[in-house]
């Protein structure tokens, strides 16, 4: 007789029958474009218009199956793709990041810290490297969990513990971080499209939400330490290898060119890091604002090609020192790889771009958004309550729809005004969007790793390397992060601290 499951099992399968039924992120935005094409027709026939709250003209909607809108969609469907801001900063982020990785930077990195770290601060090093290892992106997960658990084994610990923090630190990392990544780019050109219909010519800075991040990285560094220790640990128990199982682990020690390499690029990125503060010393420098403020300035619109030329810097004395760049072609050769792997996130980006910009056109954003703002207003449902919500109903997508990218393209149209219109900035949507992407990222079983991480556990204990098992694993630290999140997001609120350098919450 099968035993019968609890509600939040039953929740789990629920959740993951339905993401399993979603079609390629791709092939949604097919879907949504031609709802945007009826939805115009419909909308434009009834001649529904909203006044704008900026210009105080009456904006209607436009129809895109009119002459005039499939004409607009033939004429710009080029420029909807090679003007779409998110994907020159992202390719720019991925030449620099992506070589540094190819290199064996990033790895190398990773390991001389966490292999570092004394005994009795390994679990806040796990947590700490998991998530900063995400300005490498993807390659944390791939990095960290195997080698948190290998630690783990090699410790006599139970190695599915390391396994289970690195995970949760790495997709953690998506928010945290005390480096600016390829996903601050991205997100921050999203962000800016969106905010363009209400304001015209917004720059969103990729560090806009840079001073929040930090805090989250050491915050939840220490809570996933704690966590691990206080539940986590107890839950899993004691590890006992399977009878006449001899489990091999890859050696993790850094090779005498790896240490030779990592000290010439802490080298480099010190003399970097001195050439900037001596650029931005004088009053009168160039890349300084009006009156010689930082912020706005330009070298807050100038950050991405600053941190491009210190990973190609660092990537070159690394590669030299460590023996994996033997010759110049190496290193277009390695960026060619990085921007290989971007293949699949080029050709999304191509129907994103069409689906933002086709939204944008037909006025519909700017419409739902003027309306559900005044909804609000008339609810008195317009601070923190209403700002919670929408890290809820981010983290509620995030379970079916595993692409960050995705998800806030299709978001942002609506959210983005919506926040200004309310008197927010768009950098404020934006985090609260990123604060809900990341809580449910280690829980989901629709994450594109989450299949992963079932075999690096497998390798230790097949018994556990079960969906509802590792989910269970895994609730602790989604509960406790969520929680922190959102107590840290109602400070950062209630006091008006800034969000990043030109970063706010109120416009």
């Amino acid at each position: 007789m099968k035993s019968k499951k609890s509600l939040f099992m039953r929740f789990l399968d629920v959740v993951e029958r339905g993401g399993n039924k979603l079609p390629h992120p791709f092939t949604l935005f097919v879907l949504l474009i031609v709802i945007i094409m009826l939805t115009s027709w419909v909308t434009a026939s009834a001649g529904i218009s909203v006044v704008h709250p900026t210009t105080g003209e009456t904006v209607f909607a436009q129809n895109l199956m009119s002459g005039d809108g499939v004409l607009w969609m033939f004429k710009n469907l080029i420029k909807n793709f090679t003007g779409f801001a998110p994907l020159g900063l992202v390719l720019t982020m991925t030449l620099g990041i992506g070589l540094a990785e190819k290199v064996g930077f990033m790895s190398a990195f990773m390991r001389r810290f966490m292999l570092g770290a004394p005994e009795k601060i390994l679990l806040f090093a796990v947590m700490f490297m998991g998530i900063v290892g995400n300005i490498a992106s993807d390659a944390a997960i791939i990095i960290i969990p195997p080698l948190a658990g290998a630690l783990f084994y090699s410790t006599k610990r139970n190695p599915i513990v390391g396994i289970a923090a690195g995970y949760a630190a790495t997709c953690a990392g998506f928010t945290a971080n005390i480096l600016i990544a390829g996903t601050d780019a991205l997100l921050a050109g999203i962000t800016q499209e969106a905010a363009n219909g209400i304001i015209a010519e917004t720059e969103v800075s990729p560090a806009a939400n840079y001073y929040f991040m930090v805090v989250s990285t050491f915050l939840m560094a220490v809570l996933g330490a704690w966590v691990t220790k206080k539940f986590v640990i107890p839950q899993v128990g004691p590890y006992t290898p399977p009878e006449g199982q001899i489990i091999e682990t890859e050696s993790f020690e850094l090779t005498k060119e790896e240490k030779k390499g990592l000290r010439l690029a802490g080298i480099f990125t010190l003399a970097f890091f001195a050439v900037i503060v001596a650029v931005l010393f004088p009053s009168d420098s160039i890349f300084r604002g009006p009156g010689g403020t930082l912020v706005p300035s330009p070298f807050l619109s100038s950050i991405v090609p600053f941190l491009l030329l210190w990973f190609i810097g660092l990537s070159i004395f690394y590669g030299i020192a460590a023996g994996t760049i033997k010759r110049e072609s190496d290193i277009p050769k390695y960026m060619t790889k990085a921007i290989e792997e971007m293949s699949g996130y080029i050709v999304l980006v191509f129907i994103i771009a069409q689906f933002v910009q086709f939204f944008n056109w037909t006025n519909l954003g700017l419409i739902l958004a003027v309306n559900l703002s005044s909804m609000l207003i008339s609810m008195n449902l317009t601070g923190l309550p209403m700002i919670i919500g929408i890290v809820i109903i981010s983290s509620f997508v995030n379970l079916f729809i595993g692409s960050g990218g995705a998800k806030w393209a299709l978001l942002s149209p609506v959210f983005v005004p919506l926040f200004m219109l309310l008197g927010y900035a768009p950098e404020y949507a934006q985090l609260a969007y990123r604060i809900g992407d990341s809580m449910t990222n280690a829980l989901t079983p629709l994450f594109p790793y989450f299949p992963i991480l079932l075999g690096f556990i497998a390798k230790y204990d097949k018994e556990k390397a079960q969906i509802g098992t590792v989910m269970a694993i895994m609730m602790p630290y989604t509960l406790t992060f969520s929680l922190a999140w959102l107590l840290q997001l109602a400070l950062w609120h209630l006091l008006n601290l800034p969000l990043g350098p030109g970063g706010s919450i109120f416009l």
